[in-house]
């Protein structure tokens, strides 16, 4: 646990009221920790959701995102945080207005509960409705201004945490490093996107541990987290199941199922027919660094080699740390 027993009490509470009038009756059952990382720390009690986000958290685009996640224009696209309806209009400080709680220093926001998938039915994985909602975002303009989205500042966030786990040098670090100084600025988090791919609402951490079905338990597939939403390009949003597929983690029909699905929704993020990694390439070997650091850090914290898929991942670096530069596609320019 990363946070104190207090706070997660204190969580618990916050959801409660959140699910309850103080004298409403409850057969909630005492609160449930959902996940607890350092960028988040979640507690559930009854059909409300509590999160403390990151202490570093930076509140006012933060602020920004949870109106996105409550904007009209994002309805059955992502799940909307409880409370009062955010507000469109920005403030003075240009960011619309929607002051969420705090908790021992910590910002906390409130969320409906939404059944998570299954990792134990890997088969009944909703890639396509993924894709689907990946589109729908992508294709939707911004309904007020937001920071840029956070998925190249978390890869080098991965990468800074590998070098401090496993500061002497060694192959496998080796490799990784090489792999993520052949990425352009833009994809290690040290500069703008490239114009044409900047403007685009992007989620910005994707995987499947961020949907659930609202209502539970058989509603539509929503998208949560939107810690790291913001403008970017939407190519990072389909990168790590590239990123798999690529490095033998997604098998080819799961992952032709996904592309399709997005293709068929008119995802900007590629080419409508055709060969989709012109636009992929750099996103994807981004999430591989990323993954394959976030690996040697976990592995090393927890005195072990990596084990098969870690090593998978690791590996595709490698070879991507061996490519000319003329395969590293269009978004190298």
């Amino acid at each position: 646990m990363t946070t104190t027993m207090s706070a997660v009490q204190a969580l618990g509470e916050a959801a409660h009221r959140g699910a309850h009038a103080p004298t409403a009756p409850c057969d909630c059952g005492p609160p449930r920790v959902l996940a607890d990382r350092p960028d988040g720390t979640v507690v559930r009690s009854g059909p409300v959701v509590a999160k403390a986000h990151a202490p570093d958290t930076d509140v006012p685009g933060l602020r920004a995102r949870l109106a996105l996640a409550g904007s009209p224009r994002l309805a059955g696209v992502l799940l909307p945080p409880l409370g009062p309806a955010p507000a469109p209009a920005p403030r003075a400080g240009g960011t619309p207005d929607t002051p969420p709680a705090a908790l021992h220093d910590r910002v906390v926001s409130l969320w409906p509960y939404g059944l998570p998938v299954d990792p134990a039915d890997p088969g009944a994985a909703p890639w396509e409705e993924a894709a689907a909602l990946l589109a729908r975002l992508h294709r939707t303009r911004p309904p007020h201004p937001l920071p840029p989205m956070r998925g190249p500042a978390k890869a080098a966030r991965a990468v800074a945490r590998m070098r401090t786990a496993r500061p002497a040098p060694d192959p496998a670090t080796g490799a990784v490093l090489a792999a993520w100084e052949g990425l352009p600025a833009w994809a290690r988090g040290q500069g703008p996107f490239p114009p044409h791919r900047s403007g685009f609402l992007c989620h910005g951490d994707l995987h499947l541990g961020q949907l659930v079905r609202h209502p539970a338990p058989d509603g539509p597939w929503l998208l949560i987290d939107v810690d790291d939403t913001g403008l970017g390009d939407p190519a990072w949003d389909l990168a790590r199941p590239a990123a798999w597929y690529a490095a033998g983690l997604l098998d080819p029909g799961t992952w032709l199922r996904f592309l399709d699905a997005y293709r068929t929704e008119g995802g900007p993020a590629v080419r409508p027919h055709g060969d989709p990694w012109p636009g992929l390439d750099v996103p994807a070997r981004a999430l591989t660094v990323q993954t394959a650091a976030l690996a040697l850090a976990k592995s090393a914290a927890e005195q072990r080699d990596p084990d098969e898929v870690e090593q998978l991942m690791i590996d595709a670096c490698a070879r991507i740390a061996g490519l000319p530069a003329e395969l590293a596609g269009e978004h190298t320019s």
